[in-house]
């Protein structure tokens, strides 16, 4: 039967595509992206190549897993932007969540009462990040033309395989414009930033599909009874795919970034840490926090402790259990790049603190991680209860930072394969058809070093 999902995953940094039929993968690859970065804050990627890539990247797939596929899906990186002036050309800018040129222009806005208004109506934080700051600073700065069209990622791929720019709930509510309640472009965030409903994207459920265009399957060797669904955002669908993979609705993901998840069926919204609250279906609905220092620090480590970047992480295992935990009294406070929760202030800064000459490279290694997870902890507590996590991401390959996860998070921890957003495309899509047979692994833990992390968690970041 070929009911088969092509599912494709537009990352921040990589594509990643897969064919999934009856809860198996048949197929996947990765592709890098190519990121651009300006002196003024600028950080985008390029309409054309993206688009390439895809391209490529199907083209490249065997014809008797690709003649499977009936269904395609898109999980998209939220809060991007893409300024359109005239009719989409293959050379758009497409400004990416790290692009910081509003950053001066949204910590003004932090101090008006709207701030906390528009929050309260969108469920997006207020910062930089946001499709809302890059507008808002673009519509100050008169750099665009009155009559531009306001895309991003989803309305991208959706143009070039349907002829139709639609953006789901799930990717629209990460935009900082949409009611979250009614489900429509908020008008008065749009009369704020001076903007058109016709200048957005129409709004689809993340369920929603359209056949696929003729001249695109005729190119990429696709049956023209292909459907295309919408999909939604990576980060709701990492977050499902845990949830649908292990029954588990809490999950935490740490790649180069990291982030705390939670679905539930219901909104939740805290006006003075400012959560996240994302739409996924009609069902539910994806909260959380989201950290800019995740394994980019252990990055930054990697290069800056060391001349040998491999050895780093090769010889890590050992630096860790060569330290004690606590790392002798050294700590460190993960803000390389700024912040999001629970701070959302981007000049917050990295330090070492009760540095001494007695600290060896192993009690820095382990201060470094010790910090990042103590980060992530703050993270944990903004969701609320949480007895259980699925664990996804890059992070978690060695297994002594798993076991340290479950220790100084206090938390019963798994980890499965499925915790990816091509999956959570196929259970969305799929899901009330689907029996959970992912493979899962507890992570073991240690009650003796869960107390001992949270005493030392106490007055950590004091």
């Amino acid at each position: 039967m070929n009911d088969g999902l092509l599912a494709i995953d537009i990352g921040t940094t990589a594509i990643k595509i897969g064919i999934i039929k009856q809860h198996k993968l048949l197929y996947q690859k990765a592709y890098r992206i190519k990121t651009y970065n300006d002196s003024d804050g600028s950080n985008y990627q390029r309409s054309g190549e993206i688009i390439n890539i895809i391209y490529l990247a199907i083209k490249e797939i065997s014809p008797k897993f690709l003649q499977q596929v009936r269904k395609i899906s898109f999980s998209v990186a939220m809060h991007s932007l893409m300024p359109v002036t005239d009719q989409l050309t293959l050379h758009e800018k497409i400004f990416i969540w790290s692009d910081s040129q509003a950053e001066a222009t949204i910590e003004i806005v932090k101090e008006s009462p709207l701030a906390q208004k528009f929050y309260l109506k969108t469920g997006t934080p207020i910062h930089f990040m946001s499709p809302f700051a890059k507008l808002l600073h673009f519509q100050q700065q008169s750099l665009y033309p009155s009559t531009t069209k306001w895309y991003g990622l989803k309305e991208l791929v959706m143009q070039v395989f349907t002829g139709n720019y639609l953006i789901d709930y799930a990717t629209a509510s990460a935009t900082g414009l949409l009611n979250l309640s009614e489900l429509n472009w908020d008008k008065e965030i749009l009369n704020y930033l001076d903007i058109h409903e016709n200048q957005l994207g129409e709004l689809a459920d993340t369920t929603a599909s359209l056949p696929i265009l003729k001249d695109v399957a005729e190119n990429l060797k696709l049956s023209e009874e292909t459907e295309v669904v919408i999909g939604a955002s990576d980060g709701c669908l990492a977050a499902y795919a845990g949830y649908m993979a292990t029954g588990i609705p809490n999950s935490l993901t740490i790649g180069t970034s990291a982030a705390v998840r939670k679905i539930t069926s219901e909104k939740r919204f805290d006006a003075n840490k400012q959560n996240f609250c994302y739409y996924l279906n009609e069902n539910y609905y994806v909260i959380g926090a989201p950290s800019n220092n995740g394994g980019c620090v252990l990055e930054w480590a990697s290069k800056t402790l060391t001349d040998d970047s491999k050895a780093f992480y090769e010889n890590l295992t050992t630096q860790l259990q060569t330290s004690p935990i606590g790392a002798k009294g050294l700590r460190f406070f993960p803000y390389i790049n700024g912040e999001r929760a629970p701070f959302w202030a981007s000049n917050k800064r990295a330090i070492f603190k009760d540095f001494s000459i007695t600290h060896t490279q192993a009690d820095v290694s382990r201060a470094v991680v010790e910090g990042v997870l103590m980060n992530l902890k703050i993270l944990k507590e903004m969701v609320g209860e949480v007895s259980e996590l699925s664990l996804s991401g890059g992070f978690f390959k060695t297994d002594i930072l798993c076991e340290m996860t479950a220790n100084i998070l206090d938390t019963k921890c798994w980890l499965s394969s499925f915790n990816e957003p091509i999956f959570g495309l196929y259970y969305l899509i799929y899901g009330s058809e689907q029996e959970r047979k992912a493979p899962i692994t507890e992570i073991n833990s240690d009650k003796k070093q869960q107390s001992e992390y949270n005493r030392l968690f106490e007055h950590y970041f004091d």
